[in-house]
């Protein structure tokens, strides 16, 4: 699938911004949290001649009435203040019963952030200045670790109490919910904290998304091991966003214009997953082309796998 993150901005109608996507050979879309409202009636109209397929749509869609921007942290479920997560689990809701109107099978979150000085923005110019590793960085990544332990506690226990308020409205629709993994560590939930949501919702709608160029910019920072991490969370992966990694912290470039060797996300990227390109919305149409033939080719060894 691609992502309409790539073309929303371009358009009033929506059947003219799947009709755009049509032409590059995909058949397959996610609705980006840039959704407008206008362009729904177009969007609807597709689906229901059955040209193109929504396989997920990214929180919040349409942006919800009366916000400033599309952004998919305008409200989050971890936030310490309870309006906002409020308006999060309620527009949330929306998200999830507008998804299963379009027979997407699968929302995509974000979750929200510990309330802290964001130090990775501090590590990433650190790294982009070659000081990856050096005393200052090790000190930094120590103390951003040691921080984050203290604050995200109480945070934590109130994003598993918002994701509790959305399982009526998961289980009635039939729609998983899954939570994105961000480049950031002040972002939750960490990938231990993953494994915690999953202890909490045993088998149930709440999944885990994959974003590969995120994870990879995790791991050039030295907090992550991705292969690690994602053989660990793979039983409850609910899909991936495919983009590359300029490093240390460049994405949402087409391949080959990174650093991902794709060819060993082969085995992750089989079986039932969802599988969405996620380019800038300025990347050249034929970029993606490229990006996703050769994503394609580096899956070849099984068809399933191909996006």
């Amino acid at each position: 699938a691609l992502t309409t993150r790539w073309n929303a901005v371009r358009h009033t109608n929506g059947a003219a911004m799947v009709e755009e996507i049509l032409e590059l050979g995909f058949t397959h879309v996610e609705l980006g949290y840039d959704t407008r409202y206008d362009l729904v009636p177009g969007i609807r109209d597709m689906v229901a001649q059955g040209a193109i397929v929504v396989d997920s749509v990214h929180n919040f869609c349409p942006v919800p009435m009366g916000t400033s921007k599309a952004h998919p942290e305008i409200y989050t479920f971890a936030s310490p203040d309870r309006s906002n997560r409020e308006r999060a689990v309620r527009h949330t809701a929306e998200t999830i019963r507008f998804a299963a109107e379009l027979g997407a099978r699968t929302v995509v979150s974000h979750s929200g952030n510990v309330e802290m000085k964001p130090f990775t923005r501090e590590l990433m110019r650190l790294a982009e200045g070659n000081k990856l590793y050096s005393r200052t960085y090790e000190r930094l990544k120590d103390k951003l670790q040691a921080l984050r332990d203290r604050k995200s506690e109480k945070q934590f226990q109130i994003l598993l109490q918002s994701l509790e308020k959305l399982l009526p409205t998961l289980e009635e629709t039939g729609v998983e919910l899954a939570l994105e993994i961000l480049p950031t560590w002040e972002a939750f939930p960490t990938e231990r904290e993953f494994e915690e949501i999953f202890r909490y919702f045993t088998n149930g709608p709440i999944r885990y998304w994959h974003d590969v160029g995120h994870a990879q910019i995790r791991e050039n920072l030295g907090l992550i091991r991705v292969e690690r991490w994602l053989e660990r969370l793979q039983p409850h992966l609910a899909g991936m966003h495919l983009h590359d990694v300029t490093p240390p912290g460049g994405d949402h470039q087409m391949p080959p214009d990174g650093e991902i060797d794709f060819t060993s996300y082969a085995k992750f990227g089989r079986g039932d997953i969802l599988r969405v390109l996620e380019p800038r919305p300025d990347a050249p149409a034929e970029s993606i082309v490229r990006g996703r033939d050769i994503i394609a080719k580096a899956w070849a060894d099984d068809t399933a796998g191909q996006p």
